[in-house]
């Protein structure tokens, strides 16, 4: 009978307050999305880093003749046989660093020079002997590049020493602005669907004041007093959070997978799997369960006298 009771009032709450409840739910859908979203952008960064820091070299340039005459760092010449022999041997020996070392011919550069940049106007006019010859070293921790660029900067030889690393860098910084902008967003939200979520359990108290007077006379608790607005709250914010999830969940269908398909215009790219996006799901949901029902808690303790 009790049951049958609390669910009646919310019933009745739900409809006098339509209007209201409509904004809470699309609020609290929009600041769920939008917190889902910062939170598979994070995983979308970390995803990447593993990607590509495993497969980053250090490249080690080495100098040429065109170098000697134009670059400070070759005033000593070309580099020599010698000195890429004994450039390689260290880099060998360097076991609990280097995985694996290549050494690119200056023949190799210019073939994959004319192969990434057959279209331009310059490709026609760069030549075989002013490409640099380098040794590409894979690292076990690409982290530790700095301990490769200490030991062979400076060296006759060497040109340049350029960790790929710091390119992508600039990328995963770029994605990380669009997540703090992203969740700056939320928690605006956010505090916008609180703001509702107190406005409402207000106006909701004020107009059934005087059922709960009857039921304070009648010896009440506090609690069954509450109960009903709190679940008014939970289950406008339980709806929110179920949009919230269609809203992930379309996103990543229709922006990865299909409509935009992102997936196979950005082959470079190694997007996160619907298994990552489902993660993220139930914890969406018990915020969009919880955050309304404690709103509601302390707004009814401030605003329903019992």
């Amino acid at each position: 009978m009790r049951a049958q009771f609390v669910l009646s009032e919310i019933g009745v709450g739900l409809r006098r307050n339509l209007t209201m409840t409509f904004a809470v739910i699309v609020s609290v859908a929009l600041s769920l999305a939008l917190f889902g979203g910062a939170l598979l952008m994070r995983e979308q960064v970390s995803t990447m880093k593993d990607y590509w820091y495993d497969k980053v070299n250090v490249s080690i340039f080495l100098c040429n003749k065109s170098d000697a005459a134009s670059s400070a760092k070759c005033s000593k010449g070309a580099v020599t046989a010698q000195q890429k022999k004994q450039i390689e041997a260290d880099l060998k020996e360097m076991t609990e660093l280097v995985e694996t070392v290549h050494h690119e011919t200056a023949d190799e550069a210019y073939k994959h020079y004319k192969e990434q940049y057959s279209d331009t106007a310059i490709a026609s006019v760069v030549t075989p002997d002013q490409m640099q010859e380098s040794f590409r070293v894979k690292l076990k921790d690409p982290e530790k590049y700095k301990v490769i660029a200490t030991a062979f900067a400076g060296r006759d030889g060497v040109e340049s020493i350029q960790d790929q690393r710091s390119i992508l860098e600039t990328l995963f910084n770029m994605m990380r602005s669009v997540n703090y902008a992203a969740v700056a967003l939320m928690f605006l939200m956010l505090i916008i669907a609180l703001m509702l979520i107190i406005n409402t359990v207000r106006v909701s108290a004020f107009s059934r004041r005087r059922e709960t007077g009857i039921m304070r006379l009648v010896g009440a608790t506090n609690f069954y007093i509450q109960i009903p607005f709190i679940m008014e709250a939970a289950f406008s914010g339980l709806i929110g959070g179920l949009f919230a999830c269609v809203l992930l969940l379309g996103g990543h269908y229709f922006l990865v997978d299909h409509g935009l398909e992102l997936a196979q215009q950005m082959p470079l790219v190694n997007f996160v799997g619907w298994d990552v996006v489902l993660a993220q799901l139930p914890l969406v949901l018990v915020i969009g369960l919880l955050m309304p029902s404690i709103a509601a808690f302390v707004a009814l303790r401030k605003y329903l006298k019992v």
